[in-house]
């Protein structure tokens, strides 16, 4: 999955275009015009049910860590990642959105497709297997989705998963600096994807610092970009332990699927 000279040039220009991004998105609103985000895999319907786990009765012996990380995390993605969020979709059409997050979801199948492996899962190995080739040949390097029309499921698969299918309990529950609400469990998880995603990324990119950068950015933009939360806009005044329970019953969820 080396990148075209072609699709280099576009990563390129984009890091310059990521410039005007800083400058004019400058305003911190909460919303953001343009593509919807994806639904959410799980509805409230199913996560909150008689037998979940609430508020006090959940592990957070890191609590203090975890609020002060949790208030960090809100300066950062209100002050930081919403205008870039908010000036990348001012400044790029919806067809290179599209294209962005189609190459990310794409590369990122190669972690579906271990984890996949791990979790001894052989469905979901050859239906990633065969979404990933179809997109990186036919909808060139990922840019398009020809899979989805081909009607090959998509399944979004992670070592913390893995973990938990290998009956590996949670930990205390933990709030990842930028990353948000996690536990030690899928902390570790984050840590081994990161690990062999970024090796291979690094690996295609033949290391281009310049690159790096780039990728890393739209990553972290386009990612934001879809995903429907926005701190302290639940109107809860138990926000923190109200995400801690949803984050916790997802998971479960997760590994259950």
């Amino acid at each position: 999955m080396r990148l075209s000279p072609a699709l280099r040039r576009l990563l390129t220009v984009t890091g310059v275009l990521m410039l005007g991004v800083v400058a004019s998105g400058c305003s911190t609103a909460p919303i953001v015009e343009g593509d919807e985000p994806e639904e959410p895999i799980f509805s409230a319907d199913r996560m909150i049910k008689p037998d979940v786990q609430q508020f006090d009765e959940m592990d957070d012996r890191f609590m203090g860590f975890n609020k002060a990380m949790y208030r960090f995390n809100y300066r950062f993605d209100n002050y930081v990642l919403l205008p870039l969020v908010i000036g990348y979709y001012k400044i790029t059409p919806a067809f290179f959105r599209a294209g962005v997050h189609n190459f990310f979801t794409n590369f990122f199948n190669i972690r579906t497709i271990y984890n996949s492996l791990l979790q001894g899962s052989g469905q979901k190995t050859l239906q990633t297997t065969g979404r990933f080739a179809v997109n990186t040949t036919i909808g060139l390097l990922g840019l398009f989705d020809p899979a989805t029309k081909m009607e090959i499921p998509q399944h979004h698969e992670d070592f913390g998963q893995t973990l938990g299918k290998w009956g590996v309990g949670t930990g205390p529950y933990l709030v990842l600096p930028l990353l948000g609400p996690s536990n030690v469990r899928d902390g570790i998880g984050v840590g081994v994807d990161w690990y062999v995603t970024t090796q291979i990324r690094d690996a295609i990119l033949d290391p281009d610092r310049t690159m790096q950068i780039i990728w890393s950015l739209l990553y972290a933009i386009d990612t934001r970009a879809h995903v429907k939360f926005l701190y302290y806009g639940t109107g809860s005044p138990f926000e923190y332990r109200l995400v801690r329970t949803l984050y916790t019953e997802k998971r479960r969820l997760d590994i259950e699927k």
